[in-house]
């Protein structure tokens, strides 16, 4: 894939379709740390860690900045992706201790 050769909307499509496929399976090991993490965390509230999540945020800026990427956007997507991994965890959390 180098976008830089891409002539056609197809190839952009296509392009486009495989990084998804990529990311999804990217972030399906994410959540399976998340999973182990509330496996391994022994109480409900050590899920949430405002000093992690700020790094992790800040460490997907650092990397998005030194690639040139645009950095603002990744540190909101990655806002979410936090609070959407911290939301699942919690949840793993709740099933695996009850």
């Amino acid at each position: 894939m180098n976008p830089e050769s891409y002539t056609t909307m197809a190839e952009v499509r296509a392009g486009v379709d495989e990084i998804d496929r990529k990311l999804v399976a990217l972030l399906d090991q994410r959540f399976a740390h998340m999973r182990a993490a509330a496996r391994i965390k022994p109480e409900r509230g050590a899920v949430r860690d405002e000093p992690r999540k700020a790094e992790v945020i800040a460490n997907a800026r650092a990397e998005a900045e030194r690639l040139g990427a645009p950095a603002g956007v990744i540190a909101e997507l990655w806002e979410k992706l936090v609070e959407a991994s911290i939301a699942y965890e919690m949840n793993e959390f709740d099933r695996l201790k009850r």
